[in-house]
């Protein structure tokens, strides 16, 4: 089989080479042609469009910033898609589009599977990223290979729709953590305790949480460049509160959560980094979270 990757951002420049990494041809594109330099000077072969891509593999994967980005992508590639092929998105989408989307592609005899990531770019980056996949068992079963490839962790979620209700739920979680893992860092700092060292035991006790470990070192460092902005916080906490709303769940942490988020965006803008939420309480305080030894970005 023949493999083109849609999107080589933060995120989907790492997948993609993952797969080159694994010996899977490849045919890219993006819509910044600068993204691909190390694809094309691994091996692989550039498609000046979705559409063009599409007519030179049998499976095409995506990784793009928004639903509304997917659906425009979509509809080039499904004029060069064979019957027959697959779209595997790695792209976060609501459970309500990646079923939309996907009837769109099945009713041009393509076949689908969701398959978002989480953990990290970092992760992404050595390709030990989690990846949740939604679709027909028999289909994540032919494409196992290629999940392998892109990820560590693998887990079959249900039918269409399965993966992108985890998802949502694994980032709501996150950006709880990360307000909540401020709130804590700044305990420490105005209780007088050696931020290095309460990092340290936090990261040693129940307390502690994955986003602690990673995007806490981030806040300490000054840099907060975890690869991943406001935009698209608000976007995962506005399918999370949807899905409470459609499932009768009230979601007081995750609502509490939203609009903190929407304070960070009309401070630092959308493009900002989603750790500078942090910077909200700095700012208020008078004080900053800072301390010597921990990295600018992850590894």
């Amino acid at each position: 089989m023949k493999y083109g990757y849609i999107g080589l951002g933060n995120l989907g420049g790492h997948l993609a080479a993952s797969l080159q990494r694994r010996g899977f041809p490849l045919v890219v594109h993006d819509i910044d042609k600068s993204l691909a330099d190390r694809h094309l000077a691994a091996g692989a072969a550039w498609a000046a469009s979705p559409s063009e891509l599409a007519r030179q593999v049998d499976v095409v994967l995506t990784c793009l910033p928004s639903p509304a980005v997917s659906e425009k992508v979509l509809g080039e590639v499904l004029k060069g898609l064979k019957p027959g092929a697959t779209w595997i998105e790695n792209s976060t989408l609501g459970r309500d589009e990646v079923q939309r989307l996907a009837a769109v592609a099945e009713a041009r005899g393509i076949r689908v599977l969701e398959a978002p990531v989480t953990g990290g770019v970092h992760l992404a980056a050595r390709g030990e990223i989690t990846v949740l996949v939604g679709g027909d068992k028999a289909l994540f079963e032919e494409h196992r290979k290629v999940l392998e490839a892109i990820g560590s962790r693998i887990f079959h979620m249900g039918p269409l729709g399965a993966a992108a209700v985890i998802k949502v739920i694994t980032n709501m979680l996150a950006f709880i953590h990360l307000v909540a893992d401020a709130e804590a860092l700044m305990l420490a700092k105005r209780g007088g305790l050696d931020l290095g060292q309460a990092w340290q035991a936090i990261a040693a006790s129940s307390g502690t949480s994955f986003v602690h470990e990673t995007e806490g070192q981030l806040i300490l460092n000054g840099s907060y460049d975890i690869a991943f902005t406001m935009d698209l916080a608000l976007k995962d906490l506005g399918f999370a509160m949807q899905f409470g709303r459609e499932f009768g769940v009230p979601l007081d942490l995750a609502g509490m959560t939203n609009q903190t988020f929407v304070r960070g965006k009309a401070a630092y803008g959308g493009s900002a980094q989603s750790t500078q939420i942090a910077k909200l309480l700095e700012e208020a305080l008078g004080t900053d979270l800072r301390a010597p030894g921990f990295p600018a970005r992850l590894e």
